[in-house]
């Protein structure tokens, strides 16, 4: 329960779902506050074992009030023109529909801002957060920079968003690039990145493995912009020549079934597991276990694309070298020949020959593992960046006091 003696400023965190496993980040920004409280509302919670918190306010659905009124108007938006309800009340005297009650709780709860997590839900949203009135900034992700351009007014509401949010935050670099071209103004525009907590996460220098069996790892939601299917066609290059090795995908999706029929079609099923989502500890032993991450990432025929992946962040924590792709945030991450290997999207050629260049320099492996392990700290540590999310906020009060 809040303490009713905590007087610092409240935001709410606005989700669609809190949360899904793998948002494992927002539960760490959400949790990691401290110069904010916070109380979470979201229309679907899930996963409350995996993410306690206290307190999250699931948003009521309302129902649509019955329009009443013109006889032959409501016939001929209903039967004819086939738009229902129409885009204007036919009875003057009906108040505006809001599918959730947002904001009556907004109203209720008089909070000092709302962060929207993920830009479409932001659009979702819109009108609810114009009838509040109050102060509210958007986080974009990644998937949401390209999700539902294509749908018929979502691209003005975008923009409707970009005026009205104080502020907007991004994962990376290439986030911020891309919703400014989307029509976000620059001046808006913040960069956060993804905060790792760092304790539990203690580096190790990889050499490779005495008895030549090495393990590769890749944690991630199983689609297409995650590159697995690309892997699996370099994997059966590398086989050629160092044909004892471990593949673990970590993970599930809707590319499960075709991945593990892909494995079978390519003679992989001795070299590669696919056991599903594992617990965080579980993850981290087994990057232990690890000699190379693999995330060749690649954008989809849909635009979609990556910020800066967070399980390859966890895992270059714990020293793991990263052989990944030149796409999205990455190579905000990944320094190429310092601490991992790019190469282009979609090339099995290129990706091989990354994979099997760390396996047959020694050298170059625990040079990119002691790297990694160090950049990653120097850029991403959890109570910086979480800090940083709270000088946004407070920024985002200060315009819009300065706007009254």
């Amino acid at each position: 329960m809040p303490d009713a003696a905590d007087t610092r400023p409240l935001v709410i965190s606005l989700c669609g779902t809190f949360l899904k496993p793998e948002m494992q980040s927002i539960y760490r920004q959400v949790t990691g506050l401290r110069r904010w409280r916070t109380k979470v509302y979201t229309q679907l919670h899930r996963n409350e074992e995996m993410f306690p918190f206290e307190p999250v306010v699931t948003l009521k659905k309302l129902a649509r009030p019955r329009l009443r009124g013109n006889f032959i108007l409501r016939f001929w938006f209903k039967y004819v023109v086939k738009q229902w309800p129409p885009p204007f009340p036919i009875n003057k005297q009906v108040q505006p529909y809001y599918p959730y009650d947002l904001v009556t709780l907004l109203k209720s709860d008089k909070p000092d801002l709302v962060h929207v997590y993920y830009g479409h839900k932001a659009v979702h949203y819109l009108e609810m957060l114009q009838a509040w009135g109050g102060p509210w900034v958007v986080s974009f992700h990644g998937v949401d920079v390209s999700k539902f351009l294509d749908r018929n007014g979502y691209a003005e509401k975008l923009k409707i968003v970009f005026a009205e949010a104080k502020l907007v935050m991004a994962r990376s670099e290439s986030l911020l690039t891309k919703l400014e071209k989307l029509g976000c103004p620059r001046e808006k525009l913040r960069l956060n990145r993804t905060p790792i907590p760092l304790e539990h996460l203690i580096p190790a220098v990889r050499t490779p493995p005495a008895d030549g069996q090495w393990r590769f790892i890749q944690a991630c939601r199983l689609i297409q912009k995650k590159g697995i299917l690309t892997t699996l066609e370099a994997l059966t290059i590398v086989k050629r020549r160092f044909p004892h090795f471990r593949y673990l995908i970590c993970g599930d999706g809707p590319l499960r079934e075709k991945i593990v029929e892909v494995v079978a079609q390519l003679g992989l099923s001795g070299n590669v597991e696919v056991p599903g989502w594992l617990t965080q500890e579980q993850l981290i032993a087994e990057y232990r276990r690890a000699h190379l991450f693999l995330h060749p990432s690649e954008k989809t025929k849909a635009d979609d694309q990556e910020g800066i992946p967070n399980s390859m962040l966890e895992a270059m924590a714990t020293g793991l070298p990263v052989v990944a792709t030149w796409h999205g945030g990455i190579p905000e991450a990944v320094t190429n020949e310092h601490d991992g290997l790019l190469v282009s999207e979609h090339s099995p050629e290129e990706l091989a020959a990354a994979i099997m260049r760390m396996m047959s320099d020694a050298s170059l492996l625990s040079c990119c593992s002691e790297n990694a392990a160090a950049s990653l700290r120097a850029k991403f540590g959890s109570e910086t960046q979480i800090a940083a999310m709270e000088d946004v906020y407070s920024e985002a009060i200060t315009a819009s006091s300065g706007c009254k």
